[in-house]
């Protein structure tokens, strides 16, 4: 399991073409200093799953707005309806910090938000891609 973290930051809540992406993760001597990336700095190739994590996003109730994202690797159960089949997968689960109009804050999760819990293989590669070691 990759006990890493993802932390994405948007400064201007609801502009998500705008962000800025922490990949915080351990090396074989402890944590590494956070990798940072930009929204130009993102592999075209990682874009889709991106926007995975953008949709889920959209599902806020207004007027709530994310402002700081935290995406953990996780373990789920996964029902398929049309084989009557279960199996663990691995999934995406998204901690969500958002903001309204009057400045109010608050966190939602996936017992908030059942969305918030990504299993596309996209998303999971998505982050081992940023919280790998690639050596």
């Amino acid at each position: 399991m990759n006990n890493g973290e993802i932390q994405i930051q948007f400064p201007q809540p609801g502009n998500w073409q705008e962000f800025t992406l922490t990949a915080i993760y351990q090396d074989k001597g402890g944590y590494r200093p956070p990798a940072r990336y930009t929204q130009d700095e993102i592999p075209a190739d990682q874009a889709p799953a991106m926007a995975a994590v953008v949709a889920a996003l959209v599902g806020l109730a207004e007027p709530w707005q994310a402002c700081q994202v935290w995406a953990r690797l996780c373990v789920t159960m996964n029902y398929d309806t049309a084989n009557d089949h279960r199996e663990y997968v691995f999934a995406v689960d998204l901690t969500v910090e958002a903001v309204n109009p009057q400045g109010g804050r608050r966190v939602f999760t996936s017992r908030d938000y059942p969305a918030f819990i990504i299993t596309e293989p996209a998303a999971v590669e998505f982050f081992k891609f940023f919280t790998t070691v690639n050596e």
